[in-house]
């Protein structure tokens, strides 16, 4: 008995041949890449406020998250907060004059520095002219200059190097620029000025000397002693005179 021969070619049937399976490897699970992801998704276009504000529910979540023992193993609530912060550090790194509150400190420590400077340089100046002044009396050329403006805080620097001794020569010669109008003095403001710059002694000086043409230094010396025993006094003394000769 023969085996028949196959036929050709072979004939079809309703069956169709299917490749094997083949297992796909998946990128295995990275909860916190993944939230680090979700958070810069949620910070797109955020303004620098705003971002702080999320960073401070992150901040929440995670001491809430903290109180349960499921979610002590949690690592995505970290990297979440970790971005956030990263997030928040990079816009107040990035643009620190578009926030309100950061431009202001800003403003504020640009305005103290300026006025820390200002007082630095006229401290500067009203020593030096102390300097100047002192030198002048030391020749005895001083009733040859003439006042200059911010002179009255000389005068108190003076007074202060010499341990709180007054100075009476110099509050006599402001007294007789301040009564003939010279120097600085002859600005009206810089008069009216003088009532609040200059001590009473000196003030009752300056009136003095326009009722009394003439009058010599040492005649006016009791104007000094009386502001040191009775300020209060002098300043009487000093508006009463003022009264005597009204125009100024």
């Amino acid at each position: 008995m023969t085996t028949p021969l196959p036929s050709w070619p072979p004939r079809r049937t309703g069956r169709r041949t299917t490749a094997p399976y083949v297992a796909v490897p998946r990128e295995p699970a990275a909860p916190a890449r993944t939230g680090r992801r979700w958070v810069r998704r949620r910070a797109r276009g955020m303004t620098a406020d705003a971002a702080a504000a999320a960073l401070d529910v992150a901040r929440f979540d995670a001491r809430q998250n903290s109180r349960h023992e499921d979610l002590a193993g949690d690592v995505r609530g970290p990297a979440e907060l970790g971005e956030w912060e990263r997030i928040v550090q990079l816009l107040a790194d990035a643009a620190p004059d578009t926030d309100d509150v950061v431009r202001a400190d800003l403003a504020a420590a640009a305005a103290a520095a300026a006025a820390r400077e200002a007082e630095l340089r006229e401290a500067m100046r009203i020593a030096a002219r102390a300097n100047e002044l002192q030198a002048l009396r030391e020749l005895g050329t001083l009733d040859q200059a003439e006042p200059r403006e911010g002179d009255e805080a000389v005068r108190d620097e003076l007074t202060r190097r010499a341990g709180g001794y007054v100075q009476d020569d110099v509050g006599a010669w402001l007294a007789r620029n301040l009564a003939a109008h010279l120097g600085h003095y002859r600005d009206p403001a810089a008069r009216e000025a003088a009532a609040s710059l200059l001590t009473p002694p000196v003030l009752a000086h300056d009136e003095l000397l326009r009722l009394v043409l003439g009058a010599d230094v040492g005649q006016l010396t009791f104007a000094a002693r009386l502001a040191t025993t009775e300020p209060e006094a002098a300043g009487d003394l000093a508006a009463f005179l003022t009264l005597a000769r009204p125009e100024r």
